[in-house]
């Protein structure tokens, strides 16, 4: 792996020692998850476990009427105060999340993003916090 400042790429290769065909793979998701903004561990996990995977969304793709200062606010009650909702849905769902913007990046088994999106999706079309935070309590002990 290496960058190229000319053209300003990551590349990638494999060697002829290379036995896994999917490091390839591996290495791009690596990569993508760092750029997206997720933590060095968080990205580095992608690389050791095999069924992490990424998704991301953007807020509009749930709720297209969401505007200016609606949007804002939106983006504010995901965050939560201090980040206390966040934290609270990556914990119960075993995940990790990041909120750039407007976008909504997860990372995370299949079940477990699928959980987490769901507590985000429901957030972004108005349920109160404290609901969804019962709804992640049942969810997150079926996921156990």
């Amino acid at each position: 792996m290496r960058m190229n400042l000319k053209s300003k790429r990551v590349e990638l290769r494999t060697t002829a020692a290379t036995k896994d065909a999917g490091s390839l793979q591996k290495a791009a998701d690596f990569v993508h998850a760092f750029v997206l903004g997720f933590n060095l561990k968080d990205a580095v996990a992608l690389l050791r476990l095999d069924d992490l995977y990424v998704e991301g969304f953007e807020v509009k793709d749930v709720k297209m009427t969401l505007r200016g200062e609606h949007l804002a606010r939106c983006v504010g009650r995901l965050a939560g105060k201090n980040g206390k909702t966040k934290f609270a849905i990556e914990n119960a769902t075993r995940t990790r999340i990041v909120l750039a913007d407007t976008r909504i990046h997860i990372l995370g088994s299949f079940q477990n993003i699928r959980a987490a999106r769901d507590a985000v999706c429901s957030l972004i079309l108005g349920s109160p916090p404290g609901k969804v935070y019962a709804k992640l309590r049942s969810v997150s002990a079926r996921l156990t």
